[in-house]
């Protein structure tokens, strides 16, 4: 499996540029599954349903099978969260797997930036990161000395976006 990532400061937009990417990717074919980092403490599921309740009662994971789909819950109880290695090898086969979070990691990544958020870039400082995608063409940070600028893309082509996952996904 070929990994890429989408990176950005909350708001950016990284989730609407997956909306449109995921089918632009399928559409040429591919099976693409997507690892989401958060640092909010997150919950699929919810207070009185069974699966809740015995995850409360201390079950160490539950899998929750429906007519349409199925989710494992693990709980880590105070361990610290698994690495993106170990995620990956829980997935099944796909052709790329698509990653937002696991800023440290160090795999290509595009960035989701618009000045208008008012943020800075997070290039140069994160590993890893190939192209920024945005709105704002002429507010593009300039590179700090010696270092190459990174891909500079239209965040509403995403077809060009699509090209440069392909073009950079890589092997872990």
């Amino acid at each position: 499996m070929k990994v890429f990532g989408i990176a950005g400061h909350s708001g950016m937009g990284k989730t609407t540029l997956l909306e449109r990417l995921v089918p632009e990717l399928t559409s040429r074919g591919l099976s693409v599954s997507l690892i989401k980092h958060s640092h909010k403490a997150i919950d699929i599921d919810r207070p009185g349903k069974d699966s809740f309740r015995l995850r409360e009662a201390g079950c160490s994971e539950v899998v929750l099978l429906g007519h349409e789909r199925w989710a494992l819950m693990h709980e880590l109880r105070g361990a610290p969260e698994p690495s993106l290695d170990y995620l990956l090898g829980r997935l099944q086969p796909c052709d790329l797997v698509l990653i937002e979070g696991f800023k440290d990691g160090n795999f290509p990544k595009i960035e989701v930036w618009r000045s208008e958020v008012g943020r800075a870039t997070l290039w140069p400082l994160w590993p890893g990161i190939v192209g920024i995608a945005s709105e704002a063409a002429d507010a593009w940070p300039e590179p700090p000395a010696g270092q190459t600028a990174p891909l500079r893309l239209d965040l509403a082509n995403t077809r060009a976006i699509a090209d440069a996952v392909l073009l950079h996904a890589t092997m872990l």
